[in-house]
Parts: structure tokens; C-alpha cells; sequence
């Protein structure tokens, strides 16, 4: 059987396009992870960023000590850290949309601050209903170890 490279190129960007609009403008929860920022910006995340295929684009600004403004794609997002325990947890917020709902992400960061592994909170694995950060907290902590809470990877490179 003959594999036809390009289609399978297609189809994986396809799939990462899917991952990455369900990431940041896939918004599904009412509240951030925590009411405010847990740290200040980390100044190695600020930039242009690329995934590995050039399909998707990520711009991340510094609005104050602790608030990015974030462009994907075009579409604008505010995001901060909203640690968990030991888990780097980032609150992302859509402002492109009149819900502003918000999407949680976890991230890598390498030693050298070139890359960038991204992977975001699966909506079916905590209640979308939940009103309040605190029990938002406890159901992430607790479901830590649940490999579904994660969604895919989707990996970045620092473009300046």
C-alpha cells in the first residue's frame, strides 16, 4: 500500500490546527483557575512564537507585571500564572469574544527559552459549570494524575 505523504501532511496539519483552536479559542470555563495572577511575567515567554509546521502563530506581550496580552492566529487573549501546588498552570482569557470564557494550559519551557510545549485543559474532564476558582483548584489538583485531563501537545519555537 502507497502512503501519500502529502495527504498525510494535510491530515496532521489539520489535526494540530483542531488542537490549537480548541487550546486557545475553544474558551469553556466561567472563572480562571485563580482569581489573580500567582507570579509575574516571565519575561522568557515574551515573543513571537511558531509551531514546528509555520501553520500557527503566536504572539505574547507583556500588558503589566503580571497580565500577557496574546495574539493566535489574529484572535486576542489575556492570560497569567495560576499555579496549582507545583503545577504551572496559565489562566487564558478570550477577550476577541462577549463570553470571555477561559481556557487553562500547562507549559514547558527549555532551558534556553527556544521552545515552548503547550497543552491545554480537556474540557470533558472538569465541569464546565464550575463558578468558583477555589473549587476550580481543587478539581485540577485532584485530578492531576488523571491522564485525560490533558489534551495533546502542541510545541512551539521562539521566532524574533
Amino acid at each position: 500500500m502507497k502512503i501519500d505523504r502529502a495527504f498525510v501532511r494535510r491530515l496532521a496539519g489539520c489535526i494540530m490546527v483542531a488542537f490549537c483552536v480548541l487550546a486557545f479559542s475553544g474558551c469553556n470555563f466561567k472563572v480562571p483557575i485563580t482569581p489573580s495572577a500567582t507570579r509575574k511575567v516571565d519575561d522568557r515567554l515574551l515573543g513571537n512564537w511558531v509551531t514546528n509546521d509555520g501553520q500557527e502563530k503566536m504572539k505574547v506581550r507583556k500588558l503589566n507585571d503580571s497580565i500577557y496580552i496574546c495574539s493566535y492566529n489574529g484572535d486576542l487573549f489575556q492570560a497569567f500564572h495560576s499555579d496549582v501546588g507545583n503545577t504551572a498552570f496559565i489562566s487564558v482569557q478570550d477577550i476577541d469574544s462577549s463570553e470571555r470564557k477561559y481556557a487553562y494550559l500547562i507549559y514547558t519551557l527549555s532551558a534556553d527559552a527556544r521552545s515552548l510545549v503547550m497543552r491545554a485543559v480537556n474540557p470533558e474532564a472538569i465541569p464546565k459549570e464550575t463558578n468558583d476558582s477555589a473549587v476550580m483548584q481543587k478539581l485540577l489538583k485532584d485530578n492531576l494524575r488523571n491522564p485525560a485531563l490533558f489534551g495533546d501537545e502542541v510545541r512551539f519555537v521562539k521566532k524574533n
